[in-house]
């Protein structure tokens, strides 16, 4: 769920560019947290797959 919540939070500031009040999303999210939400969609994908399984 922790999981879940994470790529929640970045769902819309990192999707549309104005939702941001100053600068785009590349101003505010860089190479450390596009690898962790990688991650985390991996994991969430991985723990889906084991449980279709």
């Amino acid at each position: 769920m922790e999981r879940l919540r994470i790529l929640d939070a970045l769902y819309i500031p990192t999707r549309y560019p104005d939702s941001l009040p100053d600068g785009a999303p590349s101003d505010h999210f860089g190479h450390l947290q596009s690898r962790d939400a990688l991650s985390h969609a991996r994991a969430l994908v991985d723990a889906i797959a084991a449980q279709m399984a």
